[in-house]
């Protein structure tokens, strides 16, 4: 869980410098409730000082939380300590607040009584979403401070996407957090990349410039005017980190002497923290060795357990390393002045003695109850102590499982992956686990070579190569892959024993928009092997999720019998009790009623999409949602300001790859349709990058429509390239066998025939349209035939 929360515990130099444009940025915003801002930096880079020189000048209620390096599972650790401390000035509470007592027993007083359990843990999930956002309510008008959001869990980085769309009035929200690596991204990165455009302004801090370390110097230094040099030597040598920068200006405050010898400047940080370090003794170095391995915040009681050493001993070496300028304190206790002095600190340990102090640390963790298994899985694996990392870091997954936080439970699970030695049967049960884990939330790019390395061990046994398989399969489709996607959960199907788990992974396989190289009759079969599974499992959600699967088919295929099933499995209980299925149900029905051109109710069917994502706040489909409403519009000719709306969700849809492509292929088609002179150009480099893009991730829907688009793109200029494209469209058609797909590619072609004076030439694939959707309830195809027969017979 995060640390108790306290005004003190936010950092910074004595003097503020700089900043003045983003400060009165967020003075502006904090003024005008509700607001959700993110200030982002490197370490050291001043976050933490500029949120309290902001703090410094507001009025009312603060609500503060930090997040710890090392959390133990506790989904909203760190909202629940922001407004832990202020129980007392509750108001009155929605009873919706009642889900949180169970989170927090001492305010039983205070909070409604909890709600009985639901039966879907989705909406589960989204009721404590609810009920944090309504005791931020009671507590509004406030400032909520959360600090260190590169480290929250899941559950956190899920409420404030939440609370992006569910503004609290009054509530203004300030995070800080460490921009992600360049080839990775954070749990709160994801969250805020899939919030409504607008609804989170960011504040990037970068280094002091000349100017600012000047001011520093010149008030650290007492000089009126810093040396020029002076001021090029410290950016030079600290980058413009302002927490180095303040740390080398105190040691050479502190020196006295000529600020420009040569030893005077410190190279960097390490100098410093050397420099104050070399007077101290042996016992208060040994103390602070010990806390910097110990955490964020270390405990005297530990580290003299963990030394060996009087309580007493250990509170005065703390002392001396706080008068020393290593420590400060924050108001709880002493803790080290920043993240980026302990590691140095903790580098100065050597590794041998590092190893030694983890395994002490662990061993007198161990005796605290409840057993702190996230810190302990933490503290062994750093000292090299496999089997107890192993064992402590599965219990921690078990917690968060049993907590409803599976995206933490598989990033615990992944870690034991890396485990050289770990006994088979271990490894087993540990990647079983894995596979039943939801790993929405994880780091794609960390989880997928993880899962293939475990696939490509041939001594996994069957159970657990089904289930990874079948994980590995739905991580890929949701970058974007589809082909690989579809492919790893074919492999998976056969060893797959639970039937209730073997059905829904066949219902995947039974979607015919999503792959080449597989015909609809493959899809048949899938389907049918699917409804079997599922009768045989006799379980409710593998049925319901078969027959979600089955009335898409249908849909795509023109089969009048999908409404039927569409209009029985809207009116059950069974998709009533799991509404954000429901929701996705909804808007994958939408986008089949739109390949066949059932406008109306592709509409109808997207409006309750709509209200059910907003009623479960299932913000992942917020981009669906859009994508859905754009290709309707796109489908009535509704072209005013399509083109620009389809962009904004591209830029939205960027860490979601599975809608990205679709979306790059709806903007391809509507400039295709809708440009003119040089945007022409643009029109057709779009379409090029979607072909490319969808033949390499084997995904056809968007190469269909982007071939049939750029066919009608160069009708008129280069027919015969023109035709080229849409028979690349129809022969991909062909081999998937779903005939309304083609309605605009045959027109195409047929055009192209006519206007060449050789009629004859679309005859064969006109005729082939008729044959592909005799009997079928496709109207955008059988507009397409009537078209192309009245030019034929003109």
């Amino acid at each position: 869980m995060a640390s108790p929360n306290r005004a003190g515990r936010l950092r910074g130099p004595v003097e503020f410098v700089g900043r003045a444009d983003e400060l009165a940025l967020l003075r502006r915003l904090v003024g005008t409730p509700p607001c959700l801002v993110l200030i982002e930096g490197e370490p050291g880079i001043g976050k933490s000082r500029f949120v309290r020189e902001l703090l410094a000048s507001l009025p009312g209620q603060l609500l503060i939380g930090e997040c710890d390096d090392v959390p133990e599972p506790f989904p909203l650790g760190v909202l629940l300590d922001a407004v832990r401390a202020h129980a007392d000035r509750l108001g009155p509470l929605n009873p919706v607040a009642g889900a949180l007592a169970p989170l927090l027993p001492e305010l039983a007083e205070v909070l409604p009584a909890a709600p009985p359990p639901l039966a879907d843990p989705a909406a589960e999930r989204h009721r404590l979403l609810r009920a944090v956002s309504a005791v931020l309510a009671g507590l509004a008008p406030a400032v909520l401070v959360l600090e260190d959001l590169h480290w929250a869990d899941p559950a956190t980085c899920d409420f404030l996407a939440y609370l992006s769309g569910h503004p609290v009035a009054g509530l203004a929200v300030v995070l800080t957090a460490r921009p992600p690596a360049p080839d990775g991204s954070t749990p709160i990165h994801d969250a805020l990349a899939r919030t409504p455009p607008g609804s989170v302004t960011r504040v990037p801090l970068g280094p002091l410039g000349a100017e600012d370390v000047r001011r520093l110097a010149a008030g650290a230094l007492r000089l009126g005017e810093p040396p020029r040099q002076l001021t090029t030597t410290l950016l030079d040598r600290t980058a413009g980190i302002p927490f180095v920068v303040e740390e080398v200006l105190r040691t050479l405050a502190e020196r006295g002497g000529d600020p420009l010898a040569d030893d005077s400047v410190p190279f960097v940080l390490r100098d410093v923290l050397l420099w104050r370090l070399r007077p101290l003794d042996e016992l208060t170095r040994e103390v602070l060795g010990a806390a910097a391995v110990l955490g964020r915040a270390p405990d005297p009681r530990i580290l003299a357990a963990v030394l060996g050493r009087e309580r007493a001993a250990v509170a005065a070496a703390l002392t001396g390393a706080h008068r020393a300028g290593l420590l400060h304190d924050a108001g709880d206790g002493l803790r080290f002045r920043h993240d980026l002095a302990r590691q140095v600190v903790y580098d100065l340990v050597p590794r041998q003695t590092r190893e030694w102090l983890h395994l002490r640390i662990a061993r007198v963790l161990e005796q605290k109850l409840p057993r702190p298994v996230a810190q302990l899985a933490h503290h062994y694996r750093l000292a090299g102590s496999d089997a107890d990392f192993v064992r402590n870091a599965e219990a921690a997954a078990d917690l968060a499982t049993e907590r409803g936080d599976d995206a933490t439970a598989a990033g615990f699970l992944l870690q034991t992956m890396d485990v050289a030695e770990l006994p088979r049967p271990v490894r087993v049960r540990l990647a079983g686990k894995l596979g039943r884990s939801a790993i929405d939330g994880l780091s794609q790019a960390t989880a997928i070579p993880v899962l293939e390395r475990l696939l490509a061990d041939r001594r996994l046994p069957p159970g657990a190569r089904g289930e990874l398989g079948l994980v590995l399969g739905r991580l890929l489709r949701q970058q974007g892959e589809a082909l690989r996607g579809y492919t790893e959960i074919e492999r998976a199907v056969p060893y797959l024993r639970a039937l209730r788990r073997r059905a829904p992974a066949l219902a995947v396989l039974a979607a015919p928009d999503t792959v080449v190289g597989r015909h609809v009759d493959d899809h048949l079969a899938r389907c049918a092997e699917a409804e079997a599974a599922a009768e045989a499992s006799g379980d409710p959600a593998a049925h319901l999720a078969v027959r979600i699967a089955r009335a898409s088919l249908l849909l795509e295929l023109g089969d009048p019998a999908a409404w039927a099933v569409i209009s029985e499995l809207r009116a059950s209980t069974a998709l009533a009790d799991r509404p954000r299925e429901h929701a996705r149900a909804c808007l994958n029905w939408a986008q089949g009623a739109l390949h066949a051109g059932h406008l109306e109710q592709a509409a109808a069917l997207l409006t309750a999409g709509r209200e059910l994502v907003a009623e479960t706040g299932y913000e992942r489909l917020t981009t669906l949602v859009e994508a859905t409403e754009l290709s309707l519009r796109r489908a009535a000719g509704r072209w005013d300001g399509l083109a620009e709306r389809t962009e904004r969700l591209i830029v939205a849809a960027e860490r979601m790859p599975v809608t990205l492509l679709d979306a790059r292929a709806e903007l391809a088609t509507v400039l295709a349709r809708t440009a003119t002179g040089a945007e022409v150009r643009r029109a057709e480099r779009t379409l090029r990058e979607v072909v490319v893009a969808a033949e390499r991730v084997g995904a056809i829907w968007p190469l269909v429509q982007a071939r049939s688009a750029w066919a009608r793109l160069i009708l008129d200029e280069r027919p015969e390239e023109a035709v080229g494209h849409a028979t690349g469209a129809l022969a991909l058609v062909r081999g998937k066998g779903i005939w309304a797909w083609a309605a605009e590619a045959v027109l195409v072609l047929t055009e192209a025939a006519v206007a060449a004076g050789a009629p004859a030439r679309a005859m064969a694939a006109v005729r082939e349209l008729a044959t592909g959707i005799e009997g079928r309830d496709a109207p955008i195809a059988l507009a397409a035939l009537r078209r192309c027969r009245r030019l034929l017979d003109g």
